[in-house]
């Protein structure tokens, strides 16, 4: 998707990259846990965006774009880093301890960072009720979800790994909030293929320190990775990385952050639907009723954000009247 303003995006475009965010990036956390069935995290983080990165850099340079300047390579990088191997690292551990369901449903508090990170926007997002009540109906929704797993892990002995995990995520959804700014803000110029082939080849290549550091490397075995597990990586790198990030990327680029974060609300719904029908994972009934509640929240964001588009663009059109007029 090429690089654009919200003035000339095409609605069918953001609609088609909401839709694969939305959907895809739901799934990604099924496809993470049966790919752990034969990568270790940190390997897994590794080879899914270093391939990612490589094959994307090279259908952009297949294009024709410019992919080496160095000072869009840093902002990129560094963006990478936070989103990819922070923000997605964290999810990537953590759901070995974690089952997938769960683990999506704590990510939906980055919509909340996003709001408190931005302060560009302060002024714009504080004003506009509908999108804070959202925000805060959404968590609501999210508390509801992952209720019961809190009060379980702090009445039962022996979850310090899982309120360990839940800690985990929380600081990788305030680094996937910060790194979607700065991704908007810094890493902003250029094409949005080439930011997301290094943003992804950043992220890669940050967790081979860990492989070592972790001994990952020292009792895995590539023929013993089963074949589910290899076309999870596919799956994941394919769709997950280079079709949803790179959807997600363009979208920081024409859509308001705030807007684009209501991801994070949506993708647990995709997440507890596949946990449920294909890795015997339970729902209860105050799950259901969290789910929604967040759909409900992503409804209210959206339609105040389309109200105050449709706004702009009428004050914009009565400018310009008025200009022919006089």
């Amino acid at each position: 998707m090429p690089g654009t303003n919200n003035k000339v995006a095409s609605p069918f475009m953001v609609i088609l990259a909401f839709a694969i965010v939305y959907i895809v990036w739901g799934s990604t956390y099924f496809f993470i846990m049966k790919a752990m069935d034969g990568f270790p995290p940190f390997l897994l983080g590794a080879v899914r965006f270093i391939l990612a990165g490589i094959i994307l850099l090279g259908w952009s340079m297949f294009r024709g774009e410019e992919i080496f300047v160095l000072k869009n390579i840093k902002h990129a990088a560094i963006s990478g880093v936070l989103l990819l191997f922070i923000g997605t690292g964290a999810v990537i551990w953590v759901e070995q301890y974690l089952p997938s369901a769960v683990v999506a449903i704590m990510v939906s508090s980055s919509p909340v960072w996003f709001v408190l990170l931005d302060k560009r926007n302060w002024a714009q997002n504080l004003r506009s009720k509908a999108t804070i009540a959202g925000l805060i109906i959404g968590f609501a929704g999210v508390i509801l979800l992952f209720s019961e797993k809190i009060f379980s892990a702090f009445s039962t002995a022996g979850h310090h790994a899982e309120l360990g995990s839940m800690a985990l995520l929380i600081i990788g959804s305030i680094s996937w909030a910060g790194g979607s700014l700065y991704s908007k803000y810094k890493s902003n110029k250029g094409s949005a293929t080439v930011n997301s082939a290094w943003q992804m080849l950043g992220a890669g290549f940050a967790f081979i320190p860990c492989i070592f550091l972790h001994g990952e490397q020292q009792h895995f075995q590539w023929q013993n990775v089963p074949a589910s597990a290899w076309l999870s990586v596919l799956y994941l790198v394919f769709l997950g990385s280079i079709a949803g990030f790179s959807a997600y990327v363009w979208l920081l680029k024409v859509r308001p952050a705030t807007q684009v974060s209501t991801h994070a609300y949506v993708n647990p719904l995709v997440a507890v639907l596949l946990g449920v029908f294909f890795a015997n994972e339970s729902i209860s009934l105050i799950q259901v009723l969290g789910l929604v509640i967040i759909l409900a929240s992503v409804l209210m964001i959206n339609l105040a954000r389309y109200r105050e588009d449709k706004a702009k663009m009428y004050d914009e059109q009565c400018v310009v009247y008025d200009v022919e007029v006089s």
